[in-house]
């Protein structure tokens, strides 16, 4: 079976000056997906999405989205798009109502549709009221109802939930599943990790400009094993939990005098948590918890892009 991508990039490249925030990023998004784009402050990933909905041209390489180049025909790729960047881009002098109503005469949408999403998104009793007096969810989620009026064959979220409060975090999550589960491809930038680890169906790791590794969540996962960790009775004892459960990973613990514990990650997939307790017993260690869990993707994050901040 053929796959058919919804954003097929190949060695895109931009340079600002003596920056290069992309040096050849390769993406591939199969259609009707959600594929999450991580990567630290400065990795690429808005200029990324920049070059892909077509607000700046690539130095080099080359890009479709939706079957249009991008460079070639950007008026083609723009017809089946939309774009929710950092910031809302509603006018703040008019009301959440006639925001919509605008954005569907220039979409030639029905005006049923803008009610429709007023309502969807929670803004019915702030329909009448300036967006200025919004607060920042509320003019966020005015925004992405905005990019839904006329649903997109593929919709680029840029960070659409930083600053926001969780309620706020959670609409705009439940709105991308919504419109994912119709068949849109949702391409989502974002710092919060929980985010893409429950919104993406793959995930692309951005750093330094480039695509350094990319999967499923869980396939991620299994690419630095499982973390184990302990907490001891008493933190005196940590340096002699530690070299026990260095010896069992083959890393280097991390330890964490506050709150008394010892973690280290291992891909050794036959070790056990009951011989942890072991043999952490037998050194004479008393522990009051123990644990053996898949990493969390903020630990994938750091050390598949090779950040120092967690060192196990």
């Amino acid at each position: 079976m053929t796959t058919t991508y919804a954003v097929l990039s190949e060695g895109l490249t931009k340079r600002y000056g003596e920056v290069h925030a992309l040096r050849g990023l390769d993406l591939a998004v199969p259609e009707g997906t959600v594929c999450g784009v991580l990567g630290p402050n400065g990795a690429g990933k808005t200029t990324a999405v920049r070059l892909l909905t077509t607000l700046a041209s690539p130095d080099a390489g080359s890009a479709r989205v939706a079957g249009c180049d991008v460079v070639r025909d950007p008026a083609g790729a723009r017809r089946h798009i939309a774009v929710t960047g950092q910031y809302a881009s509603v006018d703040g002098d008019l009301s959440g109502a006639e925001n919509l109503q605008l954005f569907a005469r220039l979409l030639r949408a029905p005006r049923a549709r803008a009610y429709e999403l007023l309502e969807r998104f929670g803004l019915t009793d702030a329909a009448g009221r300036p967006a200025r007096t919004y607060s920042g969810g509320m003019r966020r989620r005015l925004d992405l109802a905005a990019s839904m009026l006329v649903p997109p064959r593929v919709l680029f979220l840029d960070e659409p939930t930083t600053g926001l409060d969780p309620h706020s975090r959670n609409g705009i999550r439940d709105a991308v599943r919504g419109l994912a589960s119709q068949g849109t491809t949702v391409l989502l930038t974002t710092q919060y990790l929980e985010e893409a680890d429950r919104l993406a169906d793959d995930i692309v790791l951005i750093d330094r400009g480039r695509a350094a590794h990319r999967g499923a969540p869980a396939e991620l996962r299994a690419m630095i094993g499982s973390r184990a960790e302990v907490v001891v009775a008493d933190p005196a004892l940590l340096d002699a939990a530690a070299a026990v459960l260095g010896r069992l990973t083959g890393s280097a613990p991390v330890l964490d005098a506050e709150r008394r514990t010892v973690g280290a990650l291992t891909v050794d997939t036959t070790l056990t948590l009951p011989r942890i307790v072991r043999e952490i017993d037998a050194a004479g260690v008393l522990i009051v918890d123990a644990s053996l869990r898949p990493p969390t993707l903020d630990e994938v994050f750091l050390r598949l892009t090779d950040r120092k901040e967690l060192a196990a």
